[in-house]
This record gives C-alpha cells, sequence and structure tokens, in this order.
C-alpha cells in the first residue's frame, strides 16, 4: 500500500476504526498473517505516533493486521530525535503517505503537566523533558479554564502535528501533497477516533 494518497491512506485508517467501535474488526492478532508479512517487503501505508496509555492499543482501534501501519508510543506523543527519525524514515524510506499524530481523553501525561505547573514543581529526571514540551499547550488554553485537561490535549495534539509538518525531512513531502499530517483524538469511553483540525 506504500505510495498511495494521503486521503486513501486517512479513509483506510479511518474504516478500520469504524470497524473497531462496531465491533466487527476483520483482522486479529493471527499467527498466519504475521508469517504471511514476514515474507515479503514492509509496504505500511500510515505511521501512528500516540501515547503509551495501555487502553489505547493503536493497531486494535484502527483495526489493521501485520504490516500495515508502523506505530510509535511515547508519553503524551511526545516528540524527540528518535520519534522524528523514525517517521523521517517511514516517509523517506518506506513511501508512507499519512502521518496520524493521536492524544486520547483524559490523558495521563497531560493531566501530570497541568498538576506539575500549578503547584509550580517541575518533575525530576526524563519525565520533565515530557512536561516540558506539553507544558506550551497547557499555558496556551491556560491554567485557569476549568476545561484546562480536555482543550490542552487536543492543542497538544495541534501543536506536534504542527511540529511534524514544518521537519526539515517532512516539509517538502508535505508542501508537495504527497504526505498529510493529520491530528486526531481517542475517545476512550466509545473507542472513536475523531480528525482533529490543524490550529
Amino acid at each position: 500500500m506504500a505510495g498511495g494518497t494521503p486521503r486513501a491512506a486517512l479513509a483506510d485508517l479511518l474504516s478500520g476504526n469504524r470497524r473497531f467501535v462496531s465491533g466487527r474488526p476483520i483482522h486479529g492478532h493471527d499467527v498466519t498473517a504475521a508469517a504471511a508479512t514476514a515474507s515479503g517487503d514492509q509496504q505500511p501505508y500510515a505511521v501512528v505516533l500516540g501515547c503509551i496509555d495501555s487502553r489505547v492499543p493503536l493497531e486494535a482501534i484502527f483495526d489493521q493486521t501485520f504490516g500495515a501501519i508502523c506505530v510509535i508510543r511515547t508519553g503524551g506523543h511526545v516528540l524527540d530525535r528518535a520519534v522524528c527519525g523514525s517517521i523521517e524514515y517511514v516517509v523517506g524510506q518506506l513511501g508512507v503517505p499519512l502521518v496520524m499524530v493521536l492524544g486520547h481523553e483524559r490523558c495521563g501525561a497531560v493531566g501530570a503537566t497541568v498538576d506539575a505547573l500549578r503547584g509550580g514543581e517541575r518533575p525530576g529526571g526524563s519525565l520533565a523533558h515530557l512536561v516540558d514540551e506539553i507544558a506550551p499547550a497547557v499555558l496556551e488554553v491556560g491554567l485557569d479554564d476549568p476545561a484546562v485537561l480536555a482543550l490542552a490535549i487536543r492543542r497538544h495534539v495541534r501543536r506536534t502535528a504542527d511540529a511534524l509538518r514544518v521537519d526539515d525531512l517532512l516539509a517538502g513531502p508535505v508542501g508537495a501533497g504527497r504526505v498529510a499530517v493529520v491530528g486526531g483524538l481517542y475517545d476512550l469511553a466509545t473507542g472513536e477516533v475523531a480528525l482533529i483540525d490543524p490550529a
């Protein structure tokens, strides 16, 4: 499926999510599918950057089989050089036309950032990096907003997608329309993915 259009890739991803929500998935974790995929070249049609939350298994919620999508997961889908390099690789070398940044309701990483900013205490270790990267979205929404968590989750998805659109190796293909970077939000209660428009 590599080399397809961004529109076709997005349509396939979202139709898989509709099958998942309706309880009629067509793909499962069947070892024969894994063996068949391993015998050929890798030809994914999308890369999905999501959160590490255990309630959001990306291949499952899009009802995708082995070899269909590349998955990257970090706390709060925070970008770093390894994540960006991985996305640059699958776009540049594998011809993937779609990058999706997927946030989810009640994100713990965003919630921890709200708490850290309200309390005025930056966490230690590498957790501080996650808070630092999510903080601009929280501050743009405003700590006093009663819906700060829900709004900051959406804002952070938009900011992450925007950053990828101007990435050194992605900006050209995005500008030429060969690659699309989209944001989405996963509803933990229904399983549905809704697209988030760019800011």
